[in-house]
């Protein structure tokens, strides 16, 4: 039985970035929705009692194809993780995340200019991601609908959800508007500490 994750703030914390009427709409109604389709598709199934994780890296269907339970359980687990990105208290990446982005990408406002560039220019609906693969290297991809990175073996560090029912409320169909508001409330102590994980692990090996 997959549950819903409690969000790690108040309804009204992210304003006026972050409406509350959006994240009445986003989290109490479309994540809740994915959640509770998925418990319906997987009941009485190998995949109701195992991790999102597990789930998704074992049902992602050929390309061309369309999974139901992918989809359903990806959207959970993409929201889940979206909802950590997230943050009212704004701030700046630790001095470690921030060498290994203008390492990767030039500069801290490089970054954040060829994520934005990434994630406006997403055709239709997806999200936009910062990962690292095995060789612990920042790449920023996009991906269409609920598509994951997880099943193509790269860890998330950070996404941004370029769906419409993310944003319109309060941008109408400005997406680049809500990339700029995306900037200021970026959870970097969650993204530095995914950071620091892994590279701890990959010392670790």
């Amino acid at each position: 039985m997959h549950t819903l994750p409690e969000l790690p703030y108040p309804l009204d914390a992210l304003e006026p970035h972050i409406s509350r009427e959006t994240l009445d709409y986003h989290y109490g109604k479309h994540h809740r929705a994915y959640v509770n389709k998925l418990n319906e598709l997987v009941k009485g199934t190998d995949y109701e009692n195992v991790s999102l994780e597990e789930v998704i890296r074992a049902t992602r269907p050929a390309p061309g194809h369309s999974s139901p339970v992918y989809n359903n359980a990806a959207q959970a687990w993409n929201h889940a993780f979206y909802w950590q990105c997230l943050t009212p208290q704004q701030g700046s990446p630790q001095a470690g995340l921030q060498r290994a982005l203008s390492a990767a990408f030039g500069s801290l406002d490089d970054f954040q200019q060829q994520f934005s560039r990434a994630a406006v220019g997403t055709f239709g609906s997806g999200w936009a991601w910062l990962v690292t693969g095995k060789d612990r290297g920042l790449e920023i991809i996009t991906t269409g609908n609920a598509d994951n990175p997880l099943a193509g073996d790269r860890v998330p560090l950070l996404t941004c959800d370029v769906w419409e029912h993310a944003y319109y409320i309060d941008y109408r169909n400005a997406r680049a508007e809500y990339l700029d508001a995306f900037w200021k409330i970026i959870n970097w102590d969650f993204v530095a500490e995914r950071y620091g994980q892994l590279h701890e692990s990959s010392n670790a090996a």
